[in-house]
């Protein structure tokens, strides 16, 4: 009973000091001095099997195919090649990590945060829109850019952004925290780095505490743990990040989606051994 207040205590605080961190007009406008360097012109999106991509996750997929006309390079992983880069470029344990991934959710979740840290990008979820909005200048410095999310437990619905936001907004049923998609930042980048260490310690605790909750093991949770942490640490963190509160200017999510209505949906296969 202790355990569980102190960890409902720990989300509170996790929320409250995102809702301060999102509604915080200066930290979107803060110029890094030390992530100066360039993201590579990468947008890295992940489907388990890609010889059997459903037709209506390949169109969401074909709408970012435009910005190869501002030299904006697309590049495809599944579970093989993903594996494949793991293992060269991180090494047998994190491959181990990724194998104990259960769900193709949970394995483009620990991808990304290996990909990103290793090469730098812009890891997008395969069924996210592109809407046509300005994307190239979040290429021009390397931190972290994190979309802010905001969800009301009362009525099982999200906020929208452009009520969330804004200063001083709030309720008691509300949380905050960050969706990591997209994921953009430099290679190297501390707290993707530190994203992973942590979800790479949870997986391997699958023996002793059976299959791992895929949100706050790969997820937005550890992203936002992460990030919390971080800055809890370190204030000085803040400026390695620039919120996008205006993400859905670029991209939307697509609900409507054959997959969501199976065990492809992470939501029906969470603890769950996945079967395809």
């Amino acid at each position: 009973m202790k355990e569980d207040k102190l960890n409902e205590e720990d989300h509170k605080a996790r929320s409250r000091f995102i809702r301060k961190l999102i509604q915080n007009p200066n930290i979107s406008h803060t110029d890094s001095s030390v992530y100066v360097k360039k993201i590579p012109l990468q947008i890295v999106q992940f489907w388990d099997r890609l010889d059997s991509l459903p037709n209506d996750v390949k169109d969401c997929m074909q709408t970012w195919a435009n910005l190869s006309q501002q030299g904006i390079e697309r590049l495809f992983f599944d579970n093989q090649s993903a594996k494949d880069f793991i293992l060269k470029n991180l090494g047998v344990r994190h491959l181990a990590a990724f194998n104990k991934c259960y769900h193709p959710a949970m394995q483009a979740d620990y991808f990304r945060l290996c990909y990103i840290l290793i090469e730098g990008g812009c890891y997008i979820d395969s069924d996210d829109v592109y809407n046509g909005g300005e994307i190239k200048s979040l290429f021009n410095d390397g931190r972290l850019k994190i979309q802010p999310l905001c969800y009301d437990i009362i009525s099982n619905t999200m906020i929208p952004p452009n009520i969330f936001t804004k200063s001083g907004t709030d309720a008691l049923s509300w949380i905050f925290y960050f969706n990591n998609n997209p994921l953009i930042a430099c290679s190297g980048h501390p707290v993707v780095k530190r994203a992973l260490i942590q979800a790479t310690l949870l997986l391997e605790n699958e023996e002793t505490n059976g299959l791992q909750e895929i949100q706050s093991t790969t997820g937005p949770g550890n992203l936002s743990k992460t990030i919390f942490d971080t800055v809890a640490e370190n204030a000085e963190m803040e400026h390695t990040l620039l919120v996008l509160s205006n993400w859905e200017d670029v991209a939307k999510c697509k609900w409507e989606l054959s997959y969501r209505n199976d065990a492809r949906n992470w939501r029906h296969s969470n603890c769950l051994r996945f079967k395809e």
